[in-house]
């Protein structure tokens, strides 16, 4: 029978400064794991190597610009070796990114449009995140322009907008829905699921989706703290001795939300997340060329703590679904964003049987 769970599994050391360490593990393996952030600095060794040497690759990055600049790199070559790198599978992108496609399967008719909404629920303890993520964050805001030239050298084409043009909502707004002010989510969300959209319109020519995506911050008293430590951290973000400073004393300038400990089991049992997604669209037979949208869904995925409960629980069962839904991946290798990778695979149902959950909150109306 098979072996028990622990009984065969061996430990290889590598290093990601040590290229022949990391070949080593490729071709020992069909699937690697890449957990080495922040990745723009520690990522692409992981992927060359799988590249090189035939091993397909998953990571939990939610970091833009690594994940973009390896699908600049590493396309052609992982679609030749007929690998798949799939980036981004963990609390940053899989809710969002399966989520959109979950929404669009659920609605009858044509969905042209989505926002999400993020909401954090914490315990008495509050909420702690590791200090690797706030780096990750310094970084990636201090060095937006080059995400842009990025962009520009990839060349991407142009998702056609479908339907009503969905409105761009300011820098913060108050939510009737939930009562709360919120914010643009500052996560890879948005850019991952534009991601996927493309590769859903050009390769299988499906009707892509506008999104947006928000987090709720409370109340008054919430965005005032938020908005001092944003300001502070926008100014301080732009220059070398100030990004020194917020990686040097992440709690600090995190008002004790990000640690170089992380967070204690207490906080972790204590934190669940909602990702509430309002769909709307056009019913069967009506053309979304024209006229208003005329049907609405929501939706919505629950988990447990995002970013050391769920990610765990998301990379897992996307790694399952790579291995063992292989006919329902994409026809060639490459690097993927998790929804083009995954969309006619069972991750859904994978993930629902693991406690990350999706729903339909309420049925589409006319």
């Amino acid at each position: 029978g098979k072996a028990a769970f622990g009984e065969e599994v061996g430990v290889l050391l590598c290093d990601v400064g040590d290229a022949g360490s990391l070949a080593t593990m490729a071709r020992q393996t069909r699937l690697v794991l890449s957990c080495v952030g922040p990745y723009r600095f520690l990522g692409e060794p992981v992927v060359q190597a799988c590249v090189e040497n035939g091993a397909s690759c998953i990571d939990i990055s939610g970091e833009p610009q690594f994940l973009e600049g390896m699908y600049l790199k590493y396309n052609e070559k992982a679609a030749e070796k007929g690998v798949y790198i799939v980036g981004s599978c963990g609390f940053d992108s899989i809710p969002a990114d399966m989520g959109v496609l979950y929404t669009r399967d659920k609605l009858k008719g044509t969905l042209t449009a989505v926002e999400s909404f993020l909401s954090v629920k914490s315990g008495p303890e509050g909420v702690c995140v590791h200090d690797g993520t706030w780096k990750s964050a310094v970084y990636g805001l201090a060095d937006e322009d080059n995400l842009k030239k990025l962009r520009k050298k990839i060349g991407y084409a142009p998702v056609p907008v479908v339907g009503a043009k969905l409105k761009k909502r300011g820098f913060l707004f108050y939510n009737q829905e939930f009562k709360e002010y919120c914010i643009p989510f500052m996560g890879s969300d948005a850019s991952v699921v534009k991601r996927s959209q493309r590769y859903l319109h050009t390769e299988l020519q499906e009707t892509p989706v506008q999104y947006g995506c928000y987090v709720n911050i409370g109340g008054l008293g919430s965005v005032i703290k938020l908005m001092f430590a944003g300001m502070l951290f926008l100014l301080l973000v732009k220059f070398n001795f100030g990004r020194k400073l917020l990686t040097k004393y992440p709690e600090f300038f995190s008002a004790g939300r990000f640690t170089k400990e992380g967070p204690t089991q207490k906080q972790m049992d204590g934190t669940s997340f909602t990702m509430t997604f309002f769909g709307e669209g056009y019913s069967e037979g009506q053309d979304p060329q024209n006229g208003k949208p005329n049907v609405k869904i929501c939706t919505e995925v629950k988990g447990p703590e995002p970013g050391y409960v769920a990610t765990p629980i998301a990379m897992v069962q996307a790694a399952v679904s790579l291995l063992e839904d292989a006919a329902s991946l994409p026809k060639r290798g490459g690097v993927y964003s998790p929804g083009a990778a995954f969309s006619k695979t069972k991750l859904i149902d994978r993930l629902n049987k693991r406690g990350v959950e999706f729903s339909v909150i309420s049925k589409p109306e006319v």
